[in-house]
């Protein structure tokens, strides 16, 4: 596991790279997430050992989000002025991928029953 932890953090190291060089205005770790996909997508060789870590970064993901909780109310004189857009954009954005996220896994599930069906149909 604790290579797929390393191999994470090059990928995140890869963004900041990225983002050091070109100046693109996002953040360095969306970008080593977006390199890690593609490599991913090609199937290279340590996609399971990313999985293990990634598995288990999941698995304590209230450990990884407390701190920002934390932060937020700590420095709350700060956004207190956008508390208004602050909460609009959690709850739209919240709206939005679940939305998202719930139209994706019907297509998906679709077209997994439309390939479970003629694999039936070809075995029997």
């Amino acid at each position: 596991m604790v290579d797929g932890l390393l191999i994470l953090l090059l990928f995140q190291f890869l963004g900041e790279l990225v983002i050091h060089f070109t100046g693109l205005p996002l953040p360095a770790p969306v970008v080593g997430m977006v390199l890690l996909l593609l490599a991913l997508m090609f199937s290279v060789p340590y996609s399971d050992r990313v999985a293990d870590a990634s598995g288990a970064l999941i698995r304590h993901i209230s450990l990884l989000i407390f701190p920002l909780g934390v932060g937020i109310v700590l420095q709350w004189e700060r956004y207190s002025d956008y508390a208004l857009a602050l909460t609009v954009a959690v709850i739209f954005g919240t709206i939005l991928a679940l939305v998202l996220v719930t139209l994706l896994l019907k297509l998906l599930l679709r077209e997994r029953g439309k390939t479970g069906e003629r694999g039936g149909r070809a075995d029997g």
